[in-house]
């Protein structure tokens, strides 16, 4: 099931995405750290009603931001889409024992169909330049890459920003 997180959830939905941090770096792709994603973050998200969980048997698996902001960093972007109207995806993650099984497509289908209900012309997001599972996975369903951006409190290496026109 997918819902909107609650306050009291932060805890499950940072071990979440510290199990994810641990997996990717294991693979040699230091995507998140320390910083990031933050608790201070996720309240924000909650606070703006856009922090989603997964659950499966009463337990958060996954999360997953469908925000309408648009950070500063995207700002020089050439997007495929007037700058109106668009979602972002921030925060997608799986634990890891779960990853594999559809349940990032399920994600992204509810964040597309959000966007869709609600008159958006695009979704609009970033996965970093060293994780190429999330690249075939974003343009396997139809995301476009257009540019890249840069957070230098994660990376040296630059976050690839894509869209898909709906």
């Amino acid at each position: 099931m997918i819902r909107r997180a609650k306050i009291s959830e932060i805890h499950d939905i940072l071990n979440v995405t510290k199990e994810c941090a641990a997996y990717m770096i294991q693979n040699g792709i230091y995507q998140w750290n320390g910083n990031y994603p933050s608790k201070k973050a996720f309240e924000k998200d909650i606070e703006r009603s856009e922090l989603y969980v997964l659950e499966k048997e009463e337990r958060i698996i996954g999360t997953l931001v469908i925000s309408t902001l648009m950070d500063e960093e995207y700002r020089p972007i050439q997007w495929l889409t007037p700058n109106n109207k668009n979602i972002y995806i921030h925060r997608l993650a799986i634990l890891p024992g779960q990853q594999g099984k559809g349940f990032a497509q399920k994600l992204m289908d509810h964040a597309e169909n959000h966007a869709r209900e609600h008159g958006f012309i695009s979704v609009r997001l970033d996965t970093f330049s060293q994780n190429k599972r999330n690249q075939r996975f974003y343009e396997a369903r139809g995301y476009r890459k257009l540019a890249d951006i840069y957070f230098p409190k994660q990376s040296e290496h630059p976050f690839h920003c894509y869209e898909l026109v709906l």
